[in-house]
């Protein structure tokens, strides 16, 4: 049976449209992802990255890899639900941490997230893959948006680099140019979101956010997993998040000493 929190209307959903809202998913867990956000604001990690141009109003700050180091982090990851609900909505026996993202937008940061697909960025590919993204703040104009069904496009879209706007990869052929949904027709999903809630969606789901034009932050708290069937595989540049000296080989399982297992049904 799948968690409380699961309906088999979500798991469907999930698999169809590459996105779907887990209500209060991390209700019993706001202190704990609101203390990790604070403490990776103040003492920002190696990746951080601050995404305005020199004279743009707000801050726009986004931050990775910090669980092992931020403890109320590994609690979220460890003692919520997440994982299961993660096995019920991919479909997956196992279920396997990835990376943490924390994205933070101050009041009156006019600039978006841009369109893009997690999974191009990563060294792992699977069908098997899941991100959730969780709001600190109620969110309606600054919430996520994710193009239903594009998790299945025949190519991934080629991904960027958020503020000096150039192509990770040199192979740019391999890859769909970054569309404009709105102008293109294309179905967007946007949840008016509560602090308890997340959008589970899948690696390769397009997705971006509205600038915070409010009056109230908006702070965020992202977690990627993998299930079984995800695989390292090489890309033609540094990824993103680089994890240096994996050594892994291609086709191969993730390390489970860097990647550790979450849950194994």
């Amino acid at each position: 049976m799948p968690h409380p929190l699961v309906s088999p209307a979500d798991i469907d959903a999930f698999q169809r449209d590459g996105a779907v809202v887990i209500r209060g998913l991390w209700a019993d867990w706001i202190d704990e992802r609101a203390a990790g956000i604070e403490r990776n604001l103040a003492e920002p990690g190696p990746y951080a990255a601050e995404n305005l141009e020199p004279g743009e109003r707000g801050r726009f700050f986004d931050d990775y890899c910090n669980w092992q180091r931020i403890p109320a982090f590994a609690r979220v990851i460890h003692d919520s639900p997440v994982a299961r609900v993660a096995a019920d909505l991919m479909r997956s026996s196992t279920v396997q941490m990835f990376h943490d993202h924390v994205l933070a937008k101050e009041p009156g940061t006019a600039k978006p997230t841009p369109w893009h697909q997690d999974g191009p960025h990563y060294f792992v590919e699977g069908r098997q893959t899941i991100s959730f993204w969780a709001p600190m703040e109620p969110v309606t104009t600054a919430t996520l948006r994710c193009v239903a069904g594009s998790q299945r496009w025949p190519r991934p879209v080629l991904p960027t680099r958020w503020l000096a706007e150039t192509n990770f990869y040199p192979d740019s052929d391999a890859y769909i140019p970054v569309p404009d949904p709105e102008a293109e027709g294309m179905p967007i999903f946007e949840w008016d979101l509560q602090p308890g809630d997340a959008v589970a969606f899948d690696f390769l789901t397009l997705h971006g956010a509205r600038g915070n034009t409010t009056d109230r932050r908006r702070r965020a708290f992202s977690l990627r997993l993998v299930g079984e069937d995800a695989r390292y595989v090489e890309r033609p540049g540094r990824t993103s998040p680089p994890f240096p000296g994996h050594a892994m080989q291609p086709d191969q399982r993730l390390r489970e000493d860097w990647f550790p297992i979450l849950l194994r049904r």
